[in-house]
């Protein structure tokens, strides 16, 4: 209230904030405030002793970063994207001044909901029976159909990796690629497109390679690697600049510690190796791959540290991305 005899103003209400912190998790808030409803504080009244009343306390709500808040109706009322990112949600109302009659009012109610955004899709690439779908299976809460012939995947599956704080991280097992898709054999261009929209990309090959029917050639994990850069490149040579990761899978079969480590060396000196690949199917440049994980899908060896490998990759390019808008935006209020 104000104070009409002197002319006092009364304290404005306090405002309601969603705050961006750390190790923060959605059911963290939910255990800590089960009525779900938050209140700023009220101002305090005008008096003899203080004619301006004190504003009220404001509340924040701490939330996990990778935050969408919405209304009820679906509109986007902003994104926490870093730590310490704020939004005010709920504005407090006026104190009583000599324009509302020495009147307060009422401060802004609100029905907010708080999003988790998935924060990456990924993009399985890899020939049939490279075991992307067990890796799937293993990796997340997906359950693709698995199978045992050379044309498994016909539709993207997705799957999403959950980790123990909540965060989300969309995976797409993508139509298994032969050799010719960017030719728009087999599934060709339906796989390739999905691709264009991920990410990063996670490579799976199998470390003892693969023949894909009796009339074709045998293709070793190295080759294998090779030719589906290629494809890439010869589809969209663009995707060849997005991150990668390669999963080399089936961990558990005899000679595949020896294969993994000759996987490696060749991959240390591709161009030593080109001549492993026909002459139109060496790529104009070689992937450098962030991280190389050994794995077996179907006994869940390295699954763990494929998952933090993964985590590690997206967060590091969110990372790059926020301090980039955030360069930008200096530079717009420099320019100003």
């Amino acid at each position: 209230m104000g104070l009409p005899r002197l002319g006092g103003q009364g304290g404005n209400g306090g405002d309601v904030w969603v705050v961006a912190a750390k190790n923060m998790t959605l059911k963290r808030i939910k255990d800590k405030y089960p009525q779900k409803r938050f209140l700023g504080g009220a101002g305090a009244n005008s008096s003899v002793r203080a004619l301006k009343g004190e504003k009220g306390e404001d509340k924040e709500i701490l939330a996990p970063v990778g935050i969408t808040v919405t209304t009820d109706k679906g509109k986007t009322l902003g994104d926490l994207n870093t730590e310490g990112d704020r939004l005010m949600v709920a504005k407090g109302g006026f104190g009583g001044s000599m324009h509302s009659a020495f009147q307060p009012s009422k401060g802004q109610v609100r029905n907010i909901r708080l999003d988790l955004k998935l924060i990456a899709d990924l993009g399985l690439v890899g020939y049939p029976n490279a075991g992307k779908s067990s890796l799937l299976t293993a990796l997340s809460n997906a359950t693709p159909e698995i199978a045992n012939y050379a044309f498994t995947t016909l539709k993207p599956e997705i799957g999403k990796l959950m980790y123990k704080d909540y965060k989300q991280i969309s995976v797409a097992d993508l139509p298994g690629l032969i050799e010719g898709a960017h030719l728009n054999k087999g599934m060709g261009h339906k796989f390739l497109k999905h691709v264009e929209r991920t990410k990063q990309l996670l490579f799976v090959v199998d470390v003892c390679g693969f023949q894909l029917a009796n009339n074709t050639p045998f293709r070793s994990a190295f080759e294998a690697v090779q030719l589906l850069t290629k494809e890439l490149e010869l589809y969209k040579e663009e995707l060849v600049l997005k991150p990668a990761l390669l999963v080399v899978n089936k961990m558990d079969l005899p000679d595949a510690e020896g294969k993994l480590e000759e996987l490696k060396e060749q991959l240390q000196n591709p161009d030593e190796f080109s001549d492993l690949l026909p002459d139109d199917m060496i790529p104009k440049n070689y992937l450098n791959f962030r991280h190389v994980v050994p794995v077996s899908a179907s006994t869940g060896f390295g699954i763990e540290h494929l998952k933090s490998c993964i985590r590690e990759s997206l967060d590091e390019d969110a990372e790059m991305a926020t301090k980039a808008i955030h360069q930008e935006r200096l530079q717009a209020l420099r320019h100003q």
